[in-house]
């Protein structure tokens, strides 16, 4: 059976949140970067967007060049990194100083986005985003190829480079470009796309990390699960209502549809469980991924730490035995 995998991922959404509050949570994810890295977990995740009014990480490099700063082995992501909202040439600069602060640590899933309210920000063409990322994609890594950039990246040729999206579309662009692939859900027929549409353009196909087909997006832990719900289960739902309003019905691997905190508990895309449960859980091969989300919906700071504490000190160890 597969190596149950550990992830921690912050988009810091948390609405309502004044200043002092935000600092906080930016200064607490710092220390459980470091946290986590020491633990042994195996991926830190940040993610991008845009004009949303509950503070949502606008800047993931910024935020991945901290992790990389207190952090000495835990390879680093930014998924999606929108990459028509930026400047090709400054963009493979920033990259490739970043590849070299993290000695090759942090890696990328180049994504389209999906809000338009976005490119109006930003003054792009919504229409042609799809011609657009790829100019700017490729213009991103010819600036590496060719020499433009100084210093050139740590990684060579280059960092590692995932296209993301869950269409037809994107699994044919992901090919196109000699990227690696992350659909947004587990799909054969994506990676058959992805697959052939590398074969075309003469290269063999790159890696294809698909989303798991069933489990829960967003783990958490705590002595008394019914306890964290009560007293802490609308800032989960303030994060699935938030994503549910962007992706409509369509959604993705990690969109929940609940309208309620009732809802939430059996919909099985937010779980708390006990550090027994857990570990019982991935044992049995319920669970293959756990995904911390320490500071989900503006999490307070001691709920947040008893599940990253918990999962780090108690389940982690169980597992791996």
């Amino acid at each position: 059976m597969p190596r149950t995998q550990f992830a921690t991922r912050y988009d810091f959404r948390a609405p309502g949140a004044d200043p002092a509050t935000r600092q906080e949570i930016f200064a607490r994810a710092i220390e459980q970067a470091a946290y986590v890295d020491r633990h042994g977990h195996d991926a830190l995740m940040v993610s991008e967007h845009h004009a949303s009014d509950d503070g949502y990480l606008p800047s993931p490099m910024v935020v991945a060049s901290a992790f990389a700063a207190v952090t000495a082995r835990i390879p680093i992501t930014v998924s999606a990194l929108l990459v028509n909202l930026y400047e090709p040439v400054r963009l493979a600069e920033d990259i490739a100083v970043l590849d070299h602060l993290s000695q090759g640590r942090v890696a990328y899933t180049f994504g389209l986005g999906y809000r338009p309210v976005e490119y109006e920000l930003y003054g792009r063409s919504w229409a042609t985003r799809g011609a657009d990322v790829e100019a700017r994609i490729s213009a991103v890594l010819d600036a590496w190829s060719s020499g433009t950039v100084t210093p050139a990246p740590y990684s060579q040729p280059h960092p590692f480079l995932f296209y993301g999206g869950g269409s037809p579309a994107a699994a044919r662009r992901a090919g196109r470009l000699g990227l690696n692939f992350q659909p947004q859900h587990g799909s054969a027929e994506l990676k058959d796309i992805y697959e052939a549409a590398c074969r075309e353009g003469g290269r063999e196909p790159g890696l294809v990390l698909q989303a798991p087909d069933d489990g829960p997006a967003n783990v958490f832990c705590a002595a008394d699960p019914e306890e964290f719900w009560e007293r802490f289960g609308h800032h989960l739902l303030a994060d699935a209502t938030a994503y549910q309003e962007w992706h409509g019905e369509a959604g993705s691997y990690v969109v929940d549809h609940s309208r309620s905190v009732e809802e939430m508990r059996t919909a099985g895309k937010y779980v708390v469980l006990t550090a027994d449960d857990l570990v019982d859980r991935c044992r049995s091969g319920e669970i293959r991924l756990v995904t911390s989300h320490p500071a989900c919906g503006g999490l307070p700071a001691e709920p947040s730490w008893e599940s990253l504490r918990l999962i780090s000190e108690t389940v982690l160890p169980a597992v791996r035995g």
